[in-house]
C-alpha cells in the first residue's frame, strides 16, 4: 500500500480499481466522477454496438471512450460500477462524499434509473444536472435533457458554509469543444469541490481532466486516474493551460444579499 502522497496531483495512466486497490484507507475527501454509461448496449432506438449508418452513425460515443468500448451486459456493468464504489468508499475519510454523475435511460420501454448501481450505498441526495440538448429518435417518449448527480455521503459529511443555497437543480450547459466524447461542463466540478471543504479530490474516470482542473483552479489537491493513454495526455495539457470556469448560478443566499 502506497502513501497517499504518492498519487496526489497527477494524472494517473490505469485501471481505476487496480489503481485505487493501492491507495490507504480513508485518504481521500471527496471524489467527483463521472464514469461510463454504458449507453451502446441499447435494447431500444439507442445507440447500439456497431451501428455504420443512420441517425447514431456519426455519434461520438460510437467508437466508445478510447480503452472502453462501452457495451457491456448490464449485469456486468452494474458489478463493475458497484465494486469501483466500493472502493471509493474505502477510500474516502469519515466526512467524505461521492459526486456520482450518471445518466437515466429507457431499456424495453420502461426506465432504467441505475438504481441497480448504487442501491446498496448510502445516498444522501439526487441533484438534477439540467443540461438541455440530447438526442432521442424515438417516439415513444421526451428527448431528456439532464442527467442526476447522486450524492453518496458518510455520516459526518456537510457541505461548505452557506453552499446548500445552491439547491438540488443545476443548470450547466454542455461542453461542445471538448474531443472526449462524453465530458461534462467544468462549472459542474467546481461547484461540487467549492461546496466543500475537501483538500484532496478523487476522479478514477477522469476522462479529459476537468474535474483536476477544477480542483486546481480552487487551490485542492487532485487524483486523476484515466486507463486510455491518450486522454491521459489530453487531461495534462489541458491541467496545464487555461480553462475558463462559467460564472454560473447564483446560490439562494447570494439571491438574498
Amino acid at each position: 500500500m502506497k502513501q497517499i502522497d504518492n498519487f496526489l496531483n497527477k494524472i494517473i495512466c490505469g485501471d481505476c480499481l487496480k489503481i485505487m486497490r493501492q491507495m490507504p484507507d480513508e485518504s481521500i475527501d471527496l471524489v467527483v466522477t463521472s464514469p461510463p454509461y454504458n449507453l451502446k448496449n441499447s435494447t431500444g432506438n439507442g445507440m447500439k454496438a456497431g451501428t455504420k449508418s443512420g441517425r447514431w452513425a456519426n455519434n461520438p460515443l460510437q467508437n466508445g471512450y478510447a480503452h472502453h468500448d462501452d457495451q457491456m451486459p448490464h449485469n456486468e456493468y452494474v458489478v463493475w460500477q458497484q465494486d469501483c464504489l466500493t472502493e471509493m468508499m474505502r477510500l474516502l475519510k469519515d466526512a467524505g462524499a461521492i459526486f456520482y454523475n450518471h445518466k437515466w435511460r429507457v431499456q424495453g420501454g420502461l426506465i432504467q434509473d441505475r438504481a441497480d448501481v448504487v442501491n446498496s450505498f448510502p445516498v444522501r441526495q439526487i441533484i438534477i444536472w439540467k443540461r438541455a440538448g440530447g438526442f432521442n429518435f424515438n417516439p415513444g417518449y421526451f428527448v431528456p435533457t439532464y442527467e442526476v448527480i447522486y450524492l453518496i455521503a458518510k455520516p459526518k459529511f456537510k457541505l461548505a458554509p452557506q453552499k446548500n443555497g445552491y439547491g438540488d437543480v443545476w443548470e450547466f450547459p454542455q461542453e461542445m469543444k471538448n474531443k472526449h466524447p462524453a465530458p461534462f461542463p467544468i462549472a459542474l466540478p467546481f461547484r461540487c469541490i467549492e461546496s466543500t471543504e475537501a483538500q484532496i479530490i478523487l476522479d478514477p474516470f477522469s476522462g479529459s481532466g476537468t474535474t483536476a482542473i477544477a480542483a486546481k483552479q480552487l487551490g485542492r489537491n487532485y487524483i486523476g486516474i484515466e486507463i486510455s493513454p491518450e486522454y491521459c495526455e489530453t487531461a495534462e495539457s489541458r491541467i496545464n493551460g487555461t480553462v475558463t470556469i462559467p460564472t454560473g448560478e447564483n446560490t439562494l443566499f447570494d439571491l438574498a444579499n
